[in-house]
């Protein structure tokens, strides 16, 4: 079976509604995220940024998170656990053996 294609308006309304969904479950911490996907809201303002070509990766962050990054950073992130950590690490080693 061919793999179905996704068109670009589809994909563009499940794009916002992914971005909807991590500024409300401002619980999941990007580590986790990391830890768990192998990607995380700064992953996907780098890919935001990469795919317009003009936007830096300030405003890209800024359209993902809702709000500055620091400003989120300041209000949502927590400290990180050893265990967070070393689960985002592995994460990081899988994603470059698939590169």
């Amino acid at each position: 079976m061919e793999e179905p294609i996704i068109n670009d308006a589809a994909a563009a309304a499940a794009f916002r509604r992914l971005i909807r969904h991590l500024r409300h479950r401002t619980d999941a911490q990007n580590v986790d995220l990391m830890g768990l996907a192998g990607f995380c809201r700064n992953c996907l303002a780098d890919w935001v940024a990469e795919a317009d070509g003009r936007m830096s990766r300030e405003e890209a962050r800024h359209a993902v998170y809702g709000m500055p990054y620091a400003e989120w950073k300041a209000k949502h992130q927590g400290e990180a656990t050893p265990e967070q950590l070393a689960r985002m690490e592995e994460s990081i080693a899988r994603n470059r053996a698939s590169d």
